[in-house]
C-alpha cells in the first residue's frame, strides 16, 4: 500500500482517519502491517501489499478463484486485443485523457482488466474487490505507482466520501446482495461535479432461457473448485457443439444460446485458445456467483435521479448501462 492512499481513506465503521504502522516496507510501499482509526481504534491488516477491510473469505469467493485462475486472461496489455478498451470506451464514454490528474474508483476490479484502461488514460485508480481478486489486480499492475489495490465490502468502502471525479462499476452490481443499496454506496464516493457509471445484466424475459437462470439453483451449490474443474472439462465439447448449432438456418443462433457455454467465436477477436480460455472463465462466470440480479432500465434510471444525478443516460451499450453526473457543488 502507497502512504499516499492514507489521504483518502476512512475507518468503514466510523469514517474516522487512518494511521499505518508498517512491519516491512519499501520507500513509500507498505508491504506487510496494519491500519488503525484514530477514532475508534479498530485494526485493519496490510497483507501483500493491499490494505484489507474484509475477510479474504466471503461471499464473492468464487470471483477470487476464477479471476486469480484467469489473471490476465481478460487484459488487453496480456491478450494482444483492444476489447477490454474498447468496452471501457463505449460505456463510459470516456475519451484518451479523460481521466488524467483525477481520482477514480473502480469497484469490483476482479484482475484489473479496466482499472489499467483507467491508468492508460491518466487517472490514479483506486481498485476495490470484495475477494481476492484484488492481489491477481496488484500482481497486473503493481508496475504503476497509480494503482491502488484494496480489498473491501462495496457497502463499506473506506474511503472519505466524495472523494473521487470518477467512479465505474463494470460487471459487478448484479452480483451483490442487494443491488440498489450497492449502487447507493459507490454513489456516495462521487466528488461534486464527478461522474458515476455502472453496467448491470439486462432483465427481460430472455433471462428465462438462459442457461445461467436454470442451472445455477444447482451450480451455486457446488464447490468452487469443483464446479470449475467441471466447466473446464465440458467447455472443449460444448464450444464446438454451440458453433454447430448456431449454423442451422433460421432456429440455429436462437438454440444455441440454450447450450450452457459462452461462446464468442464471430463476435470477439479472439484465438481459437482464448475463445476456450474466455468461455471457461464467463461460463465459470455464470453459474458461480451466489447473486444474479439483473436490471430494467427504468429502475436504474431512477436510482441515478434519486440520488440527484444530471445528464442521466441509461441505454444497452454491452450490457445495461447507466451514467451520470453529481452536480458541482455551489
Amino acid at each position: 500500500m502507497n502512504r499516499r492512499l492514507l489521504q483518502i481513506l476512512a475507518c468503514p465503521d466510523c469514517h474516522g482517519s487512518m494511521e499505518a504502522a508498517a512491519e516491512r516496507e519499501s520507500g513509500q510501499e507498505i508491504e506487510e502491517g496494519s491500519l488503525t482509526c484514530a477514532r475508534c481504534r479498530r485494526a485493519f491488516p496490510i497483507r501483500r501489499s493491499v490494505p484489507r477491510f474484509v475477510s479474504e473469505q466471503n461471499y464473492a469467493d468464487n470471483f477470487g478463484f476464477q479471476w486469480n485462475a484467469f489473471a490476465r486472461t481478460q487484459l488487453d496489455r496480456y491478450n494482444g486485443t483492444r476489447i477490454s478498451e474498447q468496452r471501457f470506451t463505449d460505456e463510459t464514454g470516456w475519451s484518451d485523457g479523460a481521466l488524467k490528474g483525477k481520482i477514480v474508483l473502480d469497484a469490483g476490479c476482479g484482475a484489473g482488466r479496466f482499472a489499467d484502461i483507467a491508468l492508460s488514460r491518466g487517472g490514479e485508480v483506486v481498485a476495490v474487490d470484495y475477494s481476492t481478486a484484488v492481489d491477481a489486480c496488484r500482481e497486473n499492475l503493481k508496475g504503476d505507482p497509480r494503482c491502488h489495490p484494496v480489498q473491501a465490502d462495496v457497502y463499506r468502502l473506506p474511503f472519505r466520501p466524495g472523494t473521487f471525479h470518477a467512479v465505474y462499476s463494470l460487471g459487478v452490481l448484479q452480483h451483490t446482495p442487494d443491488v440498489k443499496a450497492a449502487f447507493s454506496a459507490i454513489s456516495r464516493q462521487v466528488a461534486p461535479g464527478g461522474e458515476l457509471v455502472v453496467d448491470v445484466y439486462l432483465e427481460n424475459w430472455k433471462d428465462w432461457l438462459h442457461p445461467r437462470t436454470w442451472l445455477r439453483p444447482i451450480t451455486t451449490r457446488v464447490p468452487h473448485d469443483r464446479l470449475f474443474r467441471i466447466v473446464e472439462r465440458l467447455v472443449p465439447a460444448l464450444l464446438p457443439f454451440s458453433s454447430t448449432v448456431r449454423k442451422i438456418p433460421l432456429a440455429g443462433p436462437a438454440a444455441s444460446r440454450l447450450v450452457p457455454v459462452a461462446n464468442y467465436e464471430g463476435v470477439l477477436p479472439l484465438s481459437g485458445q482464448q475463445l476456450q480460455e474466455w468461455a471457461i472463465l464467463d461460463t465459470f462466470d455464470w453459474l458461480g456467483p451466489r447473486f444474479d440480479q439483473p436490471q430494467r432500465p427504468a429502475r436504474l434510471r431512477q436510482w441515478f435521479e434519486q440520488l440527484g444525478f444530471i445528464d442521466v443516460r441509461v441505454g444497452r451499450s454491452w450490457l445495461l448501462t447507466g451514467r451520470g453526473r453529481r452536480p458541482a457543488a455551489a
